[in-house]
């Protein structure tokens, strides 16, 4: 990758996390100012950046006009769309469509919830693979020969008091997951919420996606969540049929 090409992303990182000035944009990419703003010209140039105003730089249109497209050319999100509708009218609680990239989960769509209390997220926010339930189900789609290395080179850092960080207990979670078409996030993401997922097929029988159902514990407790599980199951089930996938 060349050096300009890869500053350029840098400054777009960067102010993925909101509108930053010169100075701060050249120091978080440690270049001069002169660099940085070469850079950005260009970029605003092209529409990927703009300015609200002489002092501060943001994200431009073209950058989320791009990433649409890019979303609207994963087939199994034009699939899923009216699954996840029915699936979110059914249950008033909030349903993510979601798929792996390397080591991490990338949310490409979601039905909100209808409840007076809502859990936020967002399309094209990523997470951890370990501590979502998402993240667990897409990692029962790694082939079980390679599943142990594949866990073993995650980072898997405690971000409430219910992660699992530990490589064997992770590893057991994804086989159970495996083995059920249903994995399960019981606070290990965020404290107030939890989650269960299961897996769309491609043609294959790969697990190619997840479909998942979150609700913060305060409008629904564990066992009535695990209610929801066949339901959720289902869903996935009639989405991969449209994907081209049959069960035995």
């Amino acid at each position: 990758m060349s050096q300009s090409l890869q500053r350029g992303l840098a400054l777009l990182n960067a102010l993925a996390d909101g509108a930053r000035t010169l100075d701060q944009l050249a120091e978080t990419v440690g270049v001069h100012k002169s660099t940085a703003m070469r850079l950005l010209r260009s970029l605003e140039g092209e529409g990927f950046v703009h300015r609200p105003d002489s002092h501060r730089y943001k994200l431009g249109s073209a950058l989320f006009d791009l990433a649409n497209r890019a979303l609207d050319d994963v087939e199994v999100r034009e699939v899923a769309r009216e699954h996840l509708r029915e699936l979110g009218n059914r249950t008033g609680h909030t349903v993510h469509l979601a798929v792996r990239e390397r080591d991490q989960v990338v949310y490409v769509d979601k039905v909100d919830s209808t409840r007076p209390v809502r859990m936020y997220s967002r399309i094209g926010a990523r997470a951890p693979l370990h501590c979502t339930a998402v993240g667990k189900i897409l990692m029962a789609g790694v082939p079980e020969e390679s599943r142990r290395e594949f866990v073993a080179a995650l980072d898997r850092p405690a971000l409430t008091t219910h992660t699992l960080t530990d490589e064997r207990t992770l590893l057991e979670e994804v086989r159970r997951a495996a083995d059920e078409n249903c994995a399960l996030d019981r606070g290990e993401h965020e404290e107030f919420v939890h989650c269960l997922a299961s897996g769309v097929r491609d043609t294959r029988g790969t697990i190619v996606a997840a479909v998942s159902l979150s609700a913060p514990k305060v409008l629904l407790d564990f066992d009535d969540l695990l209610g929801w599980r066949d339901e959720v199951i289902a869903t996935c089930e009639r989405i991969s049929a449209e994907l081209g996938w049959r069960s035995e």
